[in-house]
């Protein structure tokens, strides 16, 4: 692997001018692990052994922000572009888990390096793009391996959140963890009961959109089970049908692994059958069924969203794919699509479609062409459909309540219902949505009300 990389302009600038001021200075951690890959950094880190007041007085021509001063840090507003400036230090023990009691600033590279969580993330270049490993960063970048600089146990006592940030990577990149690390995170994998939900979720996020994310899941399931007991009795779960080839588990990681890593439908695909277990019966030919899990899966998700302190609309989102999911993806037509359309609307309907093709893929026992087929169909009827601008919802029938109470109907729940019977009738295909056909249609309803 080049040893080398190529620092842009701007972040060159900023550590020559710490070198000609007669400090160390280098690029650190994520922006040289993704240099290295050939990826595009998200933001350039920079570490130095100047200290706090010495970065601001480097930079007395630009604007500085003090943002971490007990952590040494000193952003730098260098030509429109943020920089966060971080002195050398060593940490001490973390009593809760996250935060070190102590930071002390060092003089030396190697020092700071030795702090840091994986050996991908401990590695430095300076101006010239020359990378500095001291923990061997880049073998295990060849290797495709996560591994804990120093001892696993330690990096994770100090902060329990790095565990899933160990999944969060492997899943991202596509690496498997090194061997001794894995060990540590399967022992301490109850440390993560005493981190902020904020935290976990963002660390979810990213697992589960990670590429690897169901071989990840599969070797560390109860690593997750910690963060989601619910998903515990679905691990091994025998379904006893023939339309499942899989346990309730082992189904849902080939559903993920078959849907695009969007974080709404990741999470739909990981919850959808997270009911399956409590509702799980025989019949008489010792066949299993799991009649209204969808419903219980729902209300579960729910919870779940809840107590990881997801945001309203996502978790409205996501629960609702859960509860919806259970539809049958046969060739679609156009009454059944107009019925999900003005349950759900089009964003929602989309991501139901998908989920349902990941579903149906995970099952093992359909060919997968034919389930390509069919979403395929269903995708394209969607865009003819929503093209044609057809009646789709009470807001958009060409007549109102004002139309309704002028037939004689008082005000009242009856007006909503009626309503919502003609909209029924477009939806279905029986009425055309043209004024004159939902005034004869309504007033023949109320006169075979008034006959009955």
């Amino acid at each position: 692997m080049n040893r080398t990389i190529l620092l842009p302009p701007k972040t060159a600038a900023v550590l020559r001018r710490l070198s000609s001021a007669g400090f160390s200075a280098y690029a650190v951690g994520g922006c040289v692990r993704d240099s290295l890959l050939g990826a595009a950094p998200q933001d350039w880190d920079i570490c130095t052994n100047a200290t706090p007041q010495e970065i601001i007085a480097c930079f007395s021509e630009e604007r500085t922000i003090l943002t971490g001063v007990r952590y040494g840090t000193v952003t730098v507003l260098s030509e429109g572009e943020a920089f966060e400036v971080t002195t050398f230090r060593a940490e001490g023990s973390y009593s809760d888990s996250r935060h070190p009691d102590e930071v002390r600033f060092l003089s030396s590279l190697r020092g700071d390096l030795a702090r840091r969580d994986f050996t991908v993330n401990a590695m430095a270049a300076d101006a010239d793009g020359v990378v500095i490993d001291c923990f061997s960063g880049a073998e295990d970048l060849q290797k495709g391996a996560i591994r804990c600089v120093g001892a696993p146990e330690e990096r994770f006592t100090e902060d329990a959140l790095r565990i899933m940030r160990a999944l969060r990577f492997a899943a991202k990149l596509g690496f498997s963890v090194a061997e001794e690390t894995a060990a540590a995170i399967h022992a301490q994998r109850e440390r993560l009961r005493s981190v902020a939900p904020e935290r976990l979720r963002k660390e979810l996020k990213g697992l589960l959109c990670g590429k690897n994310a169901a071989a990840v899941l599969a070797e560390f399931s109860d690593v997750l089970c910690v963060i989601l007991p619910e998903l515990a009795p679905c691990i091994g779960f025998r379904q006893y049908n023939p339309h499942h080839a899989f346990d309730v588990w082992k189904h849902t990681l080939c559903a993920l692994q078959a849907s695009e890593p969007q974080e709404a439908l990741r999470l739909a695909v990981l919850l959808h059958d997270i009911g399956k277990p409590a509702v799980f019966s025989f019949d008489k030919n010792l066949i299993g069924h799991f009649y209204g899990h969808a419903v219980v899966s729902a209300a579960m998700t729910e919870a779940i969203l809840r107590r990881l302190h997801y945001d309203n609309a996502t978790s409205k989102l996501v629960t609702t794919l859960v509860g919806g999911h259970d539809f049958a993806l046969r060739p679609m037509d156009e009454r059944r699509l107009r019925r999900l359309l003005a349950r759900y609307g089009e964003d929602t309907v989309r991501l139901l479609l998908r989920l349902r093709r990941a579903d149906r893929l995970g099952k093992g026992t359909e060919e997968a062409e034919a389930i390509e087929a069919m979403t395929q169909q269903a995708e394209a009827l969607l865009v003819c459909v929503l093209r044609e601008e057809q009646c789709l919802s009470l807001r958009t029938l060409k007549i109102g309540g004002d139309d309704i109470l002028a037939m004689g109907v008082p005000r009242g729940k009856r007006v909503g219902a009626l309503l919502q019977q003609l909209l029924d009738a477009v939806l279905d295909g029986k009425l055309a949505n043209e004024r004159n056909a939902l005034v004869n249609y309504a007033q023949a309803l109320l006169s075979r009300e008034e006959n009955d």
